[in-house]
């Protein structure tokens, strides 16, 4: 009997196994089905954040609002947060972070008991990675759905992302209120700084807000927010975190009641670097943001000195490296009396008297004039053109040196007639600047004193390029992978390194010390704009100043009004100027009695017509164009010596190679000189009148 009822109760327990394991599957398999059904993580949604815009160091520039106007900035857990938030964070969140699956299922079981014996809940146990999983896919409700839900997708994040992720991730969704999300928002926003070094009130606050973001709004409900930072600060002290006296002084803290704006600076840069770089969400420029902020001040303060509706643009340049590191485009960029979104770096205006270095370097490079050479100020006419000084008087004879240092008009004249316009322009062109002539008019006298359109970002290039000894690099201000800029040719060294050392020598404002920035000033027709361009042997700053839209200011000056706010740029950038670089091998250091005959004194083209038998000089040799291969020792240095021979000229002619003097023709009127080294070079002749010819040959 007790056989045969075994026999039922076996076959009841069989199928009361089989019935459970159907139900397993079956519950199982509805399981992944609603699983599969969520689809997968929208994580391209949470991936988006606001574009910003950093210095060359990762420090933020500007950030721009996202479409729908929330602030999300993208947060690196590892370098950029307080390692004492995290503490704070993880201690009050999630204290097992590094640990889990995504799932803690002590937290779980603690906010379960909580519920059973409280009636209500008191935490619900999220980890830190469902948590996120609830800023991904938003639900108000709390439930055992929404939480089995936020369990799932949590184990899902936990497969896909390491923890490193997960957090960063968390700290740039989490909700700060309003349209702030993400601890780097917040702290911005609130704090007025990035969350790398908080205090333990600060830290507090920003564990707090997130679990109430809206009913704990700082502009709203401060006090809400102190009564939360608080329970924070409590919690910790309970559980060892933090001591009772680090807490008690973190509470005396008050909260902040009101919002700060998200930092804005260089704006124009910003701006253009977001037209240039589509989809990018970190673009890093080459500026520094402490620069760009000290010159930021100063163009807004002085702008504010010199009257109503004028506007005051700086830039700063690397010499070495092309490289911006500062750009002012206005002196405020939401004044719209001072149409201060325009970048009037980036404007073409007249430049004045700021391209006669320029003129000086190619005449210095020809070897025709030296800075110690004599050139007359006096009136004279150059067809129909008579030019003027700008306070309309003469100076009779001076040095070169002095002619330029005091941006006297005549000998500039005197110099581009000699170089000739079309030559400078070219030149210019050549070494990377965009100049804008009046419509189909042709380089002219005039576009030394001015009577063409440049940029002051390109009369910064071309000023690095003097400090750079006659090469331009163009300026770059995004930073890229690949930097394919090359080098450009301005003018040769030793020209370069004598117009340098002349404008170390100009006279500089009430505000400046003597020789230590090489400067020039330039102010354009009708005062429209007053120009100071200057560097050191590190830097160029190039300054501004005038109505962006070029109506008159009467008495506006380039040496009054630019050149000043020039050297107090240099005084902001916080180190002392830089010394020039040391002249080339050759270059000629003289004093006028010491010069060559021809170099003493400049004669225009109009003197040099000759009568009789006089005949110009002309190189024979080595010809115009052609190559010349140069035997060399095994040191490298040349084993026979290079003739150059002339007819025609007065007696004494000078050879010049590449500007440096090479010494005198012999009444043979020929000389042995020594190679130039391989590449290009210029070979220029001048007799005693100061006639020239010219001749550009490659050695090899």
């Amino acid at each position: 009997m007790p056989a045969t009822s075994e026999k039922p109760r076996r076959r009841w327990i069989r199928k009361a196994v089989a019935i459970c394991a159907v139900a397993a599957l079956i519950a199982t398999g509805a399981f992944a089905i609603w699983v599969i059904s969520l689809g997968p993580l929208p994580l391209d949604k949470a991936r988006q954040v606001s574009t910003t815009v950093v210095d060359r160091n990762g420090k933020l520039l500007r950030a721009y609002a996202m479409a729908d106007g929330r602030w999300r900035l993208p947060v690196d857990a590892a370098t950029a947060i307080d390692p004492s938030y995290l503490k704070l964070l993880f201690a009050y969140e999630d204290k097992r972070f590094y640990a889990h699956g995504g799932i803690d299922p002590l937290a779980l079981s603690r906010a379960a008991f909580q519920l059973v014996t409280r009636g209500h809940i008191i935490s619900g146990g999220s980890t830190i990675t469902m948590q996120l999983a609830r800023l991904m896919e938003p639900r108000h409700e709390r439930s055992v759905y929404a939480k089995l839900r936020q369990m799932v997708r949590a184990v899902e994040l936990e497969r896909q992302f390491s923890k490193d992720q997960i957090l960063d991730l968390y700290l740039a969704l989490a909700p700060y209120g309003g349209n702030l999300e993400g601890v780097r928002a917040a702290s911005i926003a609130y704090f007025g700084k990035e969350p790398k070094r908080l205090s333990l009130a600060e830290a507090a606050l920003l564990v707090a807000l997130p679990q109430s973001p809206e009913r704990r709004r700082l502009d709203r409900y401060p006090g809400a927010a102190h009564i939360a930072r608080d329970r924070v600060l409590d919690r910790m002290v309970e559980e060892g975190a933090v001591s009772k006296e680090d807490a008690a002084q973190a509470k005396a803290t008050p909260v902040p009641k009101m919002r700060k704006q998200i930092p804005i600076l260089a704006p124009h840069s910003a701006d253009q670097a977001i037209a240039t770089v589509k989809d990018g969400p970190i673009i890093k420029l080459t500026l520094d943001a402490g620069l760009q902020k000290n010159l930021e001040a100063l163009a807004r303060d002085r702008a504010i000195a010199q009257g109503p509706n004028i506007s005051v643009a700086i830039i700063a340049v690397d010499n070495e490296t092309g490289d911006v590191l500062a750009r002012v485009g206005s002196s405020d960029y939401f004044d719209e009396r001072r149409a201060g979104q325009v970048d009037m770096t980036r404007a073409v205006r007249s430049p004045g008297s700021t391209l006669k270095p320029f003129i000086y370097g190619l005449a210095f490079e020809d070897g025709f004039v030296h800075p110690e050479s004599l050139i007359e100020d006096r009136p004279i006419r150059f067809g129909s053109y008579a030019p003027e000084n700008f306070d309309m008087t003469f100076q009779g004879t001076v040095p070169v040196r002095k002619a330029l240092q005091l941006s006297l008009n005549v000998p500039a004249i005197a110099l581009l007639d000699r170089v000739g316009a079309n030559r400078l322009s070219s030149r210019l062109k050549q070494a990377g600047t965009s100049l804008v002539l009046p419509k189909e008019e042709a380089p002219g006298l005039a576009m030394g004193l001015g009577g063409v359109g440049v940029t002051l970002q390109d009369l910064a290039q071309l000023y690095a390029g003097l400090a750079r000894l006659g090469a331009t690099k163009p300026l770059r201000e995004i930073v890229t992978a690949n930097d394919g800029r090359e080098p450009m040719r301005l003018m040769d060294q030793a020209a370069a390194w004598q117009v340098g050392n002349v404008l170390l020598g100009t006279p500089p404002p009430e505000n400046g010390v003597h020789n230590r920035i090489a400067f020039k000033t330039g102010t354009s027709y009708g005062y429209r704009d007053a120009w100071s361009v200057g560097f050191d042997g590190r830097i160029t700053i190039g300054v501004w100043v005038g109505r962006p839209d070029g109506a008159p200011v009467p008495g506006l000056v380039g040496r009054t009004a630019a050149a000043p706010i020039l050297f107090d740029a240099f005084a902001r950038t916080g180190r002392i100027p830089s010394a020039l670089p040391k002249p080339p091998r050759g270059v000629l250091v003289a004093s006028n009695a010491k010069l060559p005959p021809p170099l003493k004194r400049f004669r225009p083209l109009g003197e040099l017509v000759r009568s009789g038998s006089d005949q110009a000089p002309h190189i024979q040799f080595p010809l115009n164009g052609s190559r010349i291969d140069v035997e060399r020792a095994d040191d490298g240095h040349p084993a026979a010596m290079m003739p150059v021979k002339v007819a025609g000229g007065v007696l004494p002619l000078t050879v010049l190679v590449n500007g440096m003097s090479a010494g005198d023709i012999d009444s043979r009127r020929q000389r042995l000189i020594d190679p130039p080294g391989p590449g290009f070079a210029r070979v220029t002749v001048i007799d005693a009148r100061g006639a020239a010819d010219t001749v550009v040959i490659r050695v090899q």
